[in-house]
């Protein structure tokens, strides 16, 4: 097993694995792959994004997972954080320790890379993702809040006075 960072040139490699994460999340209801490849060569992989894609294969060279992390500053103690968005593993490739991987790799990039933090949410309707990051030592944060505005709360917000 790798871990690498994707590129651009990558995303056809991507696309099996992103279309898995949105079978899970959403069902019937899931992008295809078309809509999936125009996604990740205009927004993802986009000047403006400040995301880097994270691909973990085997060694035949097929993707079995894989996460999103972006650095953030400014962070405690003048460094800077990790922030992981998202974290997937195939189906295929559960419990043989490709999760625990990725999350060593960027833990790692972390330090590497003057960060002190490396911070993620996980959805309560999601208790399997919890019992992982649970397993693998990390702190549930309780003191933080997490806010969003949506849909069309992000519009009437946005042109409100």
């Amino acid at each position: 097993m790798k871990i690498l960072f994707a590129e651009k040139t990558d995303v056809e490699q991507i696309l099996p694995i992103f279309r898995e994460l949105e079978e899970y999340y959403f069902g019937e209801k899931a992008s295809a792959i078309a809509d999936i490849r125009e996604y990740f060569q205009d927004r993802v992989f986009s000047r403006i994004s400040g995301v880097q894609v994270l691909l973990a294969k085997t060694e035949l060279d097929q993707v079995v997972g894989f996460a999103t992390i972006s650095v953030l500053y400014p962070a405690p103690k003048l460094a800077g954080q990790i922030y992981l968005k998202d974290l997937f593993v195939s189906v295929s490739s559960r419990g043989l320790g490709v999760g625990r991987m990725l999350m060593k790799f960027i833990a790692k990039y972390a330090l590497n890379n003057g960060c002190n933090r490396l911070d993620w949410t996980a959805e309560t309707s999601n208790p399997v993702a919890g019992e992982f990051y649970a397993a693998i030592g990390a702190e549930q944060i309780m003191e933080k809040q997490y806010f969003r505005f949506e849909g069309s709360a992000l519009r009437n917000f946005a042109v409100t006075t």
